[in-house]
């Protein structure tokens, strides 16, 4: 079982919140709700790792994913504003630590469709 830590206040946010819980199901391998949440033309960049382009290729991505789930996520900070998001936070895995963060931007200010995603994530341990 994922232990996740929310220290981002979501204020009555709908955003912060579907941020908040696109996170958890990145941290307990929710695949289903990752993938039905981007666009057509999703195109995530993880600096350092791969870029992907496409929902058939994010969707193979977030399958292979989903079988490293996390011991603990502790989310810090979600941002909003229009149709662009960030948030960060650490996440326990396997005995090791790292900490990100997930810059998104969405298909319009209203919209929780996901369109780009750039990552950063850096092991802290």
């Amino acid at each position: 079982m994922t232990k996740v830590t929310i220290k981002a206040d979501c204020n009555n946010s709908p955003k912060k919140e579907f941020l908040k819980d696109l996170n958890v199901a990145f941290a307990t391998g929710d695949a289903n709700f990752i993938i039905k949440n981007v666009s057509d033309d999703i195109h995530w960049n993880i600096y350092g790792d791969k870029e992907i382009k496409g929902k058939e290729a994010f969707s193979k991505e977030i399958n292979i994913m989903k079988d490293y789930v996390a011991d603990e996520v502790i989310v810090h900070s979600i941002v909003t504003h229009g149709a662009e998001a960030a948030l960060d936070g650490e996440m326990i895995m396997g005995g090791k630590s790292y900490a990100f963060c997930d810059m998104y931007q969405f298909t319009s200010a209203g919209s929780n469709t996901i369109k780009a995603m750039r990552s950063y994530v850096i092991s802290i341990n």
